[in-house]
């Protein structure tokens, strides 16, 4: 009896741009919610926040560094 070995999946970057894009969307809408929830906020809670924001920002910049890269792949193939 021979040992089944699992097969890696095949690298399906066809709707990577569309996925990342989605992404940055939700972090956005995070972002946007938690401006919101400062308002509510105290003092320790806002700094917090305004940390998380922060990286949330740093994020979607280099989402939107990869969205770039990922379209250019796509056209060249």
């Amino acid at each position: 009896m021979t040992k089944h070995q699992p097969q890696p999946n095949p690298d399906d970057r066809s709707d990577n741009v569309e996925k990342l894009q989605d992404m940055v969307q939700n972090t956005i809408a995070n972002l946007e919610a938690a401006h919101e929830t400062m308002k509510f906020a105290s003092g320790e809670e806002k700094e917090q926040i305004k940390a998380k924001n922060a990286r949330r920002e740093e994020s979607i910049r280099g989402l939107r560094e990869e969205i770039k890269d990922e379209y250019r792949d796509r056209q060249q193939h």
